[in-house]
């Protein structure tokens, strides 16, 4: 499907022209993320249809996946304005957490959510908020794709320790969709995933954290930990430079990750230095929060504290 997708766009011209905000070098077709957003929501309602996952879950990622992959698709074709994207993210992000339940309770340092509005506000902020950073950190080759599949398999290895292995349907799906993908996309790529490939991702990750958080409230803080790198490298960036006056709107290539590819001039090594990030340092915090019992909240913070240092290290939010 990626390879029907990769001449689809070449006949239509649909290019990334590299200039001075890219990343990359040479024009390179773009939307190829379209094939595991059909594969993940043809998978999802087999897996429902077959009883495997709850009718809620199917309608809830199906719902609100294909209107994030709409919106992203018809911005790939033609600029959508900013404001009209942003209702239709809310609108899929209202529809996945009305079919997933709301925010899972959550304790924060001890301190006990439970406010429902409180809480249905930080879940639209959360989902969203996800939506876009997969969004902004889809700027070298591969990294995205890398990203998603450690995230998902990450928390299937959360399930499978815990003895809560039939959770992992949808996280598995999706990262074995997007691993063919990856199989394009990986340095030297040829042809990004494009805004209906990031934001479904984001969107779809963060869905899933939510269904987490509903079987044990430790294991939404294990997804979020496992999400570290982009968090805290799309967040630091952004708040530099709302904190700088800048126009957070515009097209910048000020993240950390950015930086870094740049300043060791390899998408490569960077894309593969955020699977060993993942891999040996979040993956063993987040397991033990869960299988230790430790506080989510003060998990998350250990994880991320290198993390930023990081960020600060390559500079994420600076001038250009």
């Amino acid at each position: 499907m990626t390879a029907a997708l990769r001449r689809y766009a070449l006949s239509r011209s649909l290019l990334d022209i590299p200039n001075s905000r890219s990343s990359h070098t040479l024009p390179t077709p773009r939307g190829g993320g379209l094939a595991f957003v059909v594969a993940f929501l043809a998978g999802a309602l087999c897996l429902g249809w077959a009883g495997a996952v709850d009718t809620e879950l199917v309608t809830g990622v199906v719902g609100a996946g294909s209107l994030v992959a709409l919106i992203g698709f018809m911005d790939d074709h033609g600029h959508i304005a900013a404001r009209w994207r942003l209702l239709g993210h809310f609108m899929a992000a209202g529809w996945g957490l009305y079919w997933f339940g709301g925010m899972p309770p959550l304790l924060i340092f001890g301190l006990p959510l439970e406010l429902a509005g409180l809480m249905t506000i930080i879940g639209l902020l959360y989902l969203v908020w996800l939506l876009n950073l997969y969004n902004f950190m889809d700027g070298i080759d591969a990294i995205a794709s890398i990203e998603a599949i450690c995230v998902c398999l990450g928390g299937c290895l959360l399930y499978l320790i815990t003895g809560q292995a039939w959770a992992s349907w949808l996280p598995l799906l999706l990262a074995v969709t997007v691993a063919g993908f990856l199989f394009w996309n990986f340095p030297p790529a040829r042809i990004f995933m494009g805004d209906a490939g990031s934001g479904f991702l984001g969107l779809i990750i963060g869905l899933l954290a939510l269904q987490a958080g509903w079987l044990n409230p430790l294991f939404f803080w294990g997804w979020l930990i496992l999400s570290g790198v982009f968090v805290v490298d799309a967040t630091f960036t952004l708040g530099r430079r709302l904190l700088r006056g800048d126009k957070v709107y515009e097209a910048h290539r000020s993240h950390a990750y950015q930086y870094a590819s740049r300043q060791h001039g390899s998408h490569r090594a960077v894309s593969l230095a955020v699977a060993l990030i993942n891999l040996c340092w979040l993956l063993p915090v987040a397991l033990v929060v869960v299988v230790m019992k430790i506080d989510g909240a003060l998990g998350t913070l250990v994880a991320y504290v290198p993390l930023i240092v990081l960020a600060i290290k390559y500079r994420a939010g600076a001038r250009e």
